[in-house]
């Protein structure tokens, strides 16, 4: 006899997945039972929400939908928060959620949700399979539907009897997703378009965020003396020492760079929707006509044109456009080669940010410069959400050839599960997370996660005693008014070591290299408390800066 949950288990590894994320409930205990004898690893979590953003960020990691398995109701509301990421970050996901037995179904059961209004807004595809020789198929095609255009969250709401109904048809194998190549033509025209450019501006997205995308933007850039701007948390896809390199796209950055970059007369976007933070606002192109030309290549239709005007829109593959790009002729003119080095030159500018001596704490920037120096190359560098994460922007060294990950969507908490989720992927490299005392809050249980399976991340936790990102606005809003952004925070060291991980504290005097030494000198995982400076509240600008221009 086989039953759906044993289908399903069979039909996951047909499609070449290999690991499930979960916090365990009574309404999917019979895939529990299924996944016992399979090859399938699976990570059991401390959270639901730990659990979607490790299946997210292995989603990162690997190109192919994560998989996270959650009960009903608060199972499913926990994880809402790596579903919202996964929309936001354009990265597949299929959550599979127990359910409420198909005769409870209507009557407001014990944790009892409708799925298609509680996802409605964020999910690609929501099904709730109630015949059980559909489960596979609605698994191959929710898998298709993440993967597919733009990548994005599907949810699979199984209800707990069904999945103990037997079943007699094959396991449904992988439905092959269709991938848009770009023609000749379109090629020509845009490098008509670019023929007609002096200040041009490519801006390069996280489909490119891979070995292929990768190579063929370095090889554009340098066949058409491209300056390369970088969308939020993808600033690792391209060389940042090369002289194209006109700058990260991120959060927050001085306004300097963006009226550099104002000044393009053609910007090709190429793998990025150009949401509101890598166009700065919707001003970088402005909304919803931009002041030049625009070439928009994204592999899904719907995102091209909806909220800018699109000289050139281009539904294809964002590699392969950009090499047949790179194959069409061009003559890089002087006025080109001086406009790419005005924005080299301030972008280098802004990441010059050398660490100060500040009374309240460390600059945590001399963390980071201590930990590049020392970090194996190929570490896998992961940052959390907050205003922390400039130094790390400004102070990596980004070669192009690193993997890194960070939430797009800003949601806090993302560090520590993914720091878990690359040591399983990757066990043979160093993982490196930096979170702030907010966010590390909020997920850190999942440090016994990392405990229980052996991985071996170094979190890096900055200290301040608050909300920074959100104090930053507050100050710029209410210069002085400090409310509801302070906090309260237990030593991190030593929660650490509570978990069983080493507990290193970094504070004002201490010498910081021999502690890092110290930190990648241990086989297990550590935690890292850097006491840092409150008044540096971002790599960019001091709080008594902010208030001097109130």
């Amino acid at each position: 006899m086989t039953r759906a949950a044993d289908r399903l288990v069979e039909t996951i590894r047909a499609h070449g997945l290999d690991r499930i994320f979960c916090v365990p409930g009574e309404s999917y205990l019979s895939l529990l039972d299924a996944l016992h004898d399979s090859e399938i690893e699976l990570v059991v979590c401390r959270h639901e929400g730990g659990a979607g953003f490790m299946a997210v960020a292995d989603a990162r990691l690997t190109g192919r939908a994560g998989l996270a398995a959650v009960s009903r109701g608060p199972g499913a509301t926990n994880a809402s928060i790596a579903v919202h990421l996964a929309n936001q970050d354009a990265v597949p996901l299929v959550l599979l959620v127990g359910q409420v037995a198909r005769f409870e179904r209507g009557r407001g059961a014990f944790q009892e949700v409708d799925y298609q209004q509680m996802f409605g807004g964020m999910a690609k595809g929501i099904w709730e399979v109630t015949e059980a020789e559909r489960l596979s198929e609605t698994f191959a095609r929710a898998v298709h539907v993440a993967e597919s255009g733009t990548p994005g969250p599907v949810i699979l709401a199984m209800p707990e009897d069904m999945l103990g109904d037997t079943v007699t048809d094959p396991a449904v194998p992988i439905l092959p997703v269709a991938r848009a190549s770009v023609s000749q033509e379109d090629a020509r025209k845009a490098a008509d378009l670019l023929a007609k450019a002096e200040r041009p501006l490519l801006v390069a997205g996280g489909q490119l965020d891979t070995p292929h995308g990768r190579a063929a933007l370095r090889k554009a850039a340098e066949a058409h003396g491209l300056p390369v701007g970088l969308t939020f948390k993808y600033q690792h896809i391209f060389d940042n020492s090369h002289p194209l390199y006109a700058g990260h796209l991120g959060f927050k950055i001085p306004p300097m760079q963006v009226k550099e970059m104002q000044k393009a007369d053609l910007i090709i976007a190429v793998g990025t929707r150009l949401g509101d933070t890598p166009t700065q606002g919707y001003r970088l192109p402005k909304a919803p006509v931009p002041e030049q030309p625009l070439i928009h290549v994204y592999p899904d239709a719907d995102a091209i044109g909806r909220v800018f005007r699109t000289d050139l829109g281009i539904a294809a593959d964002p590699a392969s456009f950009l090499e047949a790009l790179a194959m069409l002729n061009s003559d890089v003119s002087e006025t080109r080669k001086d406009w790419a080095g005005t924005l080299n030159t301030v972008a280098r500018k802004l990441a010059d940010q050398t660490p100060r001596d500040w009374e309240d704490g460390i600059d945590f920037g001399a963390v980071v410069i201590a930990l590049a120096d020392q970090a194996p190359k190929d570490s896998i560098v992961i940052t959390d959400s907050g205003n922390f994460s400039s130094w790390v922007h400004c102070h990596w060294p980004w070669d192009g050839t690193q993997t890194a990950i960070g939430a797009v969507g800003g949601a806090m908490g993302l560090a520590v599960p993914a720091a878990v989720a690359s040591c399983l992927r990757h066990p043979d490299k160093r993982v490196i997370a930096y979170v702030g005392d907010g966010g590390v809050m909020m997920t850190g249980n999942e440090l016994a996660t990392a405990v229980s399976v052996g991985a071996k991340p170094v979190i890096v936790v900055s200290n301040n005693a608050t909300y920074g990102t959100i104090r930053l606005h507050q100050e710029k809003g209410f210069p002085g008014r400090v409310s509801g952004t302070g906090l309260t925070n237990p030593d991190f060291a030593a929660w650490g070591r509570a978990f069983g991980a080493l507990g290193i504290t970094i504070s004002k005097g201490d010498d910081i290299a021999s502690r890092i030494a110290e930190a990648l000198a241990h086989d297990g995982p550590v935690v890292i408390q850097v006491n840092s400076s409150t008044e540096a509240i971002s790599a960019y600008i001091s709080i008594s800066q902010i208030r001097a221009k109130a």
